[in-house]
């Protein structure tokens, strides 16, 4: 990825008063959820429905059951995500992991059948996953995988700081060839360092609500990544 790319900034929005701020504070996507209590799972059918129809930027549903990395019974999930697809969900979030930190490539590839084609990002279970590159190379090639979020590391982007920029510079090989969104514990100072790595895509959501999950997303403060992001 060249390093003069233009950054996304993907902003996690629970709801419409959260999309709007995100969208008017310069963001570029945003990553639909529930309950962050549990880090986020998926949102009903309705949320999307609104948001959808308050902003007209790119949106990416979270398509997760429960806390954790297990898929469990996969099929209500793919009922869900054929609802929000007929309700014009067309960009998804999800991953799944077996018992062993391997990822469950049938889950994955049950619920990817459903999306017909749609584009999609495989999240922080990644961060999880006994090996990422095994990982990574299990999953290359499932239609519509377009991103990884990651901070490199379970512990977040400052233990995982080394990991992204190891695999920012392994762009275009198998199994890397999708974007590296970065988040989980992402800062302002971590910026530039990722930037002069190449890596294009950032991902906000407490970074976003200086007044903590309890209060709505900032456009102020979603402002301030995007004049940051925009002149690194």
């Amino acid at each position: 990825m060249s390093k003069r790319a233009v950054p996304v900034l993907e902003v996690i929005a629970l709801d419409v008063e959260d999309a709007v701020a995100a969208q008017a504070g310069g963001a570029d996507r945003l990553e639909l959820v529930t309950d962050m209590a549990a880090d986020g799972l998926t949102p009903p059918v309705g949320t999307f429905v609104g948001i959808r129809a308050a902003v007209d930027i790119a949106l990416r549903v979270m398509l997760r059951p429960s806390d954790g990395f297990a898929a469990g019974n996969v099929e209500p999930l793919v009922r869900v995500a054929g609802e929000l697809r007929e309700a014009g969900a067309v960009e998804f979030v999800l991953g799944f992991l077996d018992a062993d930190g391997g990822v469950d490539l049938a889950a994955v590839e049950r619920v990817v059948g459903m999306l017909d084609g749609c584009r999609w990002t495989f999240h922080r279970a990644i961060d999880h996953a006994a090996d990422r590159d095994a990982l990574r190379k299990q999953l290359d090639g499932l239609p519509g995988l377009d991103t990884y979020l990651t901070a490199g590391s379970a512990d977040g982007v400052d233990a995982g700081l080394p990991t992204l920029l190891r695999e920012a510079g392994r762009g275009g090989e198998p199994g890397y060839e999708q974007r590296l969104l970065a988040g989980g514990g992402l800062r302002l100072d971590h910026v530039p360092q990722l930037r002069d790595a190449g890596i294009d895509g950032f991902h906000i959501g407490g970074a976003a609500r200086p007044g903590g999950w309890g209060r709505p997303v900032s456009a102020a403060a979603v402002a301030t990544w995007r004049r940051v992001l925009d002149g690194g």
